[in-house]
């Protein structure tokens, strides 16, 4: 495909802030607003942040582009119920990406390179308390593998040490990682260019690790080919359309530098590691640029952070295929952003064999390893409702009989309750109502009844001669908006030797000694209750 045929600004993160605007999704500030100033402000709402006049050169930025499911289903162009649909349609239908000439490169309209480059000029800014510098926190890296010619894309932050470098996270297994020890093992610098600046559906691609060639999974997610352009300082390609770029190369000297402590996805701080250092050799910018930072690891507002609902839709995607092949019937998955590294997962299904809950447990935990705890509930609860969730768990619950407990399961390395150990224990809890006794009145939910619909008969005898009924839907059939007088007339039949009932408390037409109910087949037996 040429050049020409590819669409620069489609995917400019400026443009999806603009729809985000329409959307309502917005929150503008105006006013001047110090760097200080921003990490409160963002911890502070719900709403993704744009700031047109920050730190002293009153820059624009943007905050939390992909801290809703809202806004991701706005950068997949579909509605938040088929978001994970989405997600494995566009994985299953790779695209490429096409290289275009820096002359025509957005992101090469401005090209500061050599001693010019002063990194202390862009927006790094304090983002929690205890951080060990300011950081730019939305880079997206991208890297050759010089060992394979095979091309990385990752995550990373950047911490603010002098007009040339960067400190930065390597120390978390990864690619980069191994790729970088590599480096340093043969002595050797590690060319790497970071965007900061981009569209979510490039924060998708460079979070999924997948063989073979990773810069083509920015065109996959964004289903369709994607605009790249080589770096000016090294042969590294990058999304040309992006805002900024930050070239240079990781030194040969490997983990030389102190760096941390930063605010990680669990909502704690991750501990001060030694780890490279960035040497910067160029930056690139549109004319306009717009600046890009996310909210990261904010204790009690994990779910408006931009990782955890990459991740949360993401596992949830994985959880309802893993599921599809499990049991019969899944209906629904919710992974809670709130729990520290996402790692708690709801799971609704509608059990058709004993033993169901437990088999979609020990399936997930297989298949997801950043999992810690999975409650599994029947159809009838919404889980996305806590309301509906506290209550199935402390009705349909016995720890004696519905926990579930793994031990020397691999665990998330920042997860503090590990304490350093490498594995530990994961948790399944059979929310799930005894299987084979579905419309049994003791374990049906109770609730007001919707009273509607035409009179069907005029009597209570006549109701009762059609079908045993419910109190309920005798004053229903009856068309009544009272129901004092279908407690009378009950009470005629029964006086007239005409009234039972069956254990779960419906009304049949039947013998009986005259002013007494009789009972039809057998009561259940409280275990409170005296023999």
């Amino acid at each position: 495909m040429s050049s020409r045929n590819v669409d620069l600004d489609k995917f400019r993160l400026r443009r999806f802030v603009e729809r985000l605007v329409d959307m309502g999704e917005v929150e503008i500030h105006g006013e001047p607003v110090p760097l200080t100033g921003l990490g409160a402000i963002i911890e502070g709402t719900d709403k993704a942040l744009l700031f047109k006049r920050a730190g002293p050169e009153q820059l624009e930025i943007v905050a939390k582009t992909a801290g809703s499911r809202k806004r991701l289903a706005a950068a997949f162009e579909t509605g938040e119920d088929k978001l994970h649909e989405e997600y494995f349609r566009r994985l299953a239908n790779p695209q490429s990406v096409v290289e275009v000439p820096s002359h025509e490169a957005p992101v090469h309209e401005v090209q500061i390179t050599g001693k010019d480059v002063d990194l202390t000029k862009l927006p790094f800014h304090p983002q929690h308390a205890y951080d060990g510098s300011c950081y730019l926190s939305s880079a997206i890296d991208y890297t050759i593998d010089p060992a394979t010619g095979r091309r990385n894309v990752g995550c990373r932050r950047l911490s603010l040490r002098n007009r040339y470098e960067t400190g930065t996270n390597v120390t978390a297994p990864s690619d980069l990682k191994r790729i970088y020890t590599g480096c340093v093992a043969r002595g050797e610098r590690l060319p790497i260019t970071f965007t900061v600046g981009a569209h979510p559906l490039d924060f998708f691609a460079a979070t999924t690790r997948q063989g073979g060639d990773e810069l083509s999974l920015i065109a996959t997610f964004r289903g369709e080919p994607a605009p790249v352009v080589k770096s000016v300082t090294n042969d590294i390609l990058v999304p040309a359309d992006a805002e900024m770029t930050l070239e240079g190369y990781l030194d040969e000297r490997g983990y030389a530098e102190p760096e941390g402590p930063f605010g990680e996805y669990m909502g704690y701080y991750g501990a001060i590691h030694m780890d490279p250092v960035f040497h910067c050799t160029a930056i690139t910018m549109r004319r306009n640029a717009l600046h890009h930072t996310l909210l990261h690891g904010s204790a009690f507002v994990l779910d408006q952070t931009d990782s955890a609902n990459i991740s949360a839709m993401r596992t949830e995607a994985e959880a309802m295929r893993i599921l599809k092949a499990t049991v019969r019937e899944p209906v629904a998955v919710y992974l809670r952003s709130v729990s520290g590294g996402s790692n708690t997962l709801r799971v609704s299904i509608k059990q058709r064999v004993i033993g169901e809950a437990r088999a979609a447990i020990a399936a997930l935990f297989g298949g997801i390893m950043r999992l810690k705890h999975i409650y599994v509930f029947d159809d009838d609860i919404d889980i996305h409702d806590d309301r509906q969730v506290e209550w199935a768990l402390g009705t349909r619950f016995q720890a004696d009989q519905d926990l579930v407990i793994l031990q020397g399961m691999l665990g998330m390395t920042m997860d503090p309750s590990l304490n350093g150990r490498r594995t530990g224990a994961k948790t399944g809890f059979d929310c799930t109502k005894p299987f084979g006794r579905e419309g049994e009145i003791p374990l049906t939910r109770s609730a007001a009844k919707v009273f509607g619909g035409p009179a069907r008969f005029q009597t209570v005898e006549q109701a009762l001669a059609s079908a045993p009924m419910f109190y309920a839907d005798i004053v229903e059939a009856i068309g009544s908006d009272d129901g004092r007088e279908i407690a009378c007339g009950l009470d005629e039949l029964r006086q007239a030797g005409r009234l039972g009932r069956d254990r779960d408390g419906r009304y049949h037409l039947v013998r009986s000694k005259p002013g007494v109910t009789a009972i039809v087949g057998s009561l259940y037996h409280d275990p409170n209750e005296g023999t």
